[in-house]
Order: C-alpha cells, then sequence, then structure tokens
C-alpha cells in the first residue's frame, strides 16, 4: 500500500482489504512511515514524540512480532490532561480501527539527548514521567500482521491519554534509582470495575528507562528519522497485553509508586 492509502484507512477507520499488503523489510517499513509522517505534516498534523510498540516481550509469541518497533505521536492524536485528577475524561473512538488500550509509562523531555547517549545523559535529558493509555489499532483484519506491516501502519498508533506528571527529579536521583523505581512499579487494570491484566514496569525490556534508551539507538539508526526534541514525548510499551476496548466502558489503571492511577471513559 502506498502512504497516500495508508491515510486514506487512518482517515476512515476502515480495514485494509485482506489482500493488502506492505512490502519490503523493516527498513522499507520505516521509510513508508516516515512517508506518512510528511503527508500528515503537509495537512497540518504536528509531531508530538513517538510511541514504542513491542517492548514486552511476554506478548511476542501472541503477535509474532520478535522485537520492538515504534511510530509517531501527533497534535491530533494525543490527549494530555496536564491535570491533578485521575480521571482522564472521556475519549472518543469513532474512526479507530479494532482500537485496543495498553497501559505504559511515558516520559517527556527537556533537551535532545547526547550523542551515543546512556543511561546517565537519558536520564539528564528527561523532563517528567507520567502514567499513560496508548489506544492502539490494526487496519489488518484480526490483528494478524507481520512487523512491517505494523510500522508502516503508524506503529499501529491510534491515541495517547497521558496522566498526571511527575518531575523526573522528583523521583530518583540518577539513572539508576529511576531504572529502578520503574521496574518494580506494578499496574493493576480494570474495566468497569472488573479486574483484567496486571503488570510491572519490567515487563519492557526490563525497564521503561531501558525501553527508552533502546528506542533512543533505533531512532538515530533510522535514515530520516528526526531526533529528539525539546518538548517531546514517548511513550514506551505496555505493561499488560493489549485489549479490545468498546463505547461505554471505564478502564482504570492503578499504577504503584512512583507513577500514579489513571482513568479513561470511551464513547
Amino acid at each position: 500500500m502506498t502512504p497516500t492509502e495508508l491515510l486514506t484507512h487512518h482517515d476512515s477507520g476502515l480495514p485494509w482489504p485482506d489482500a493488502a499488503a506492505v512490502s519490503g523489510d523493516l527498513g522499507a517499513a520505516y521509510q513508508t512511515a516516515l512517508a506518512l509522517r510528511k503527508l500528515r505534516q503537509a495537512r497540518g498534523e504536528q509531531p508530538r514524540g513517538y510511541k514504542i510498540g513491542f517492548t514486552n516481550r511476554q506478548i511476542w509469541p501472541l503477535y509474532q512480532v520478535w522485537a520492538p518497533i515504534w511510530g509517531t505521536v501527533y497534535d491530533r492524536t494525543l490527549v494530555d490532561s496536564e491535570g491533578d485528577s485521575a480521571d482522564a475524561g472521556e475519549l472518543s473512538l469513532d474512526r479507530l480501527c479494532q482500537p485496543r488500550l495498553e497501559p505504559e509509562a511515558v516520559f517527556s523531555f527537556k533537551s535532545t539527548p547526547a550523542t551515543n547517549a546512556s543511561l546517565d545523559s537519558l536520564f539528564e535529558a528527561l523532563d517528567w514521567v507520567a502514567p499513560g493509555f496508548e489506544i492502539v489499532q490494526s487496519h489488518r483484519p484480526g490483528w494478524k500482521f507481520k512487523a512491517p506491516e505494523a510500522v508502516a501502519d503508524g506503529g499501529l498508533h491510534a491515541r495517547l491519554v497521558v496522566g498526571r506528571r511527575q518531575p523526573v527529579s522528583a523521583i530518583a536521583r540518577d539513572a539508576a534509582e529511576l531504572q529502578a523505581a520503574l521496574a518494580s512499579a506494578t499496574v493493576a487494570l480494570q474495566c468497569d470495575g472488573a479486574p483484567i491484566a496486571s503488570g510491572r514496569g519490567a515487563n519492557v525490556l526490563g525497564s521503561p528507562l531501558e525501553a527508552l534508551l533502546h528506542f533512543l539507538t533505533e531512532l538515530r539508526a533510522c535514515p530520516g528519522a528526526p531526533d529528539i526534541q525539546r518538548g517531546d514525548l514517548v511513550t514506551t510499551g505496555t505493561w499488560t497485553d493489549a485489549f479490545p476496548v468498546q463505547a461505554g466502558q471505564t478502564w482504570a489503571a492503578n499504577f504503584s509508586a512512583p507513577l500514579l492511577p489513571l482513568t479513561l471513559r470511551f464513547r
């Protein structure tokens, strides 16, 4: 499929035809995704950062994807509460294709990380961390895809809901302390008050901070990919499996410290 055809499906919410496929390897798929990014920018959408997918090794066999991928988050796909409440309000599922929900840790940058960044220099570039829900979607019927198709499909990104922010400096004094705090944190995921799943930060490549460093290395190795800038957000991957969502449902992610709880309703 061409970038223009991919954009049409993102706009309509309709799945790709069964025979549709994205040819080529992961490198070619990222170039298709970057071409799709340019189309979205040309019509006024502003990139706000990135999402990382498939950092949770526990779900690799479920989707037959065996390494992390990444995609772009836009101003039109970002819902940033920026308030003191755990309630992120309502989100419309209109024109989303087979949407699913993922509880994650979201970072914001105050500067571009150093070249050949280490965990320590990455820590110095971070501004804040927050709980988040990434709403992912697949335009391949039945969520059956190959990794290059997932990349070309915008990294499966649909929406990113960001909860209450906390300055990284208020949580940890250095990278090692932040890495340990997020790795040991847990989440209990509920839908309409019923328990759905539990997970922990260590599920995402050992820690969300480790996932972030892996992503940064991959981003900088991708020809034509813009580097991290001040103010960019990056959501680092689900701590549980991704679960289908429907209008009328209320989902809650009860994160343990240092993250805060987050609730979201769908319409």
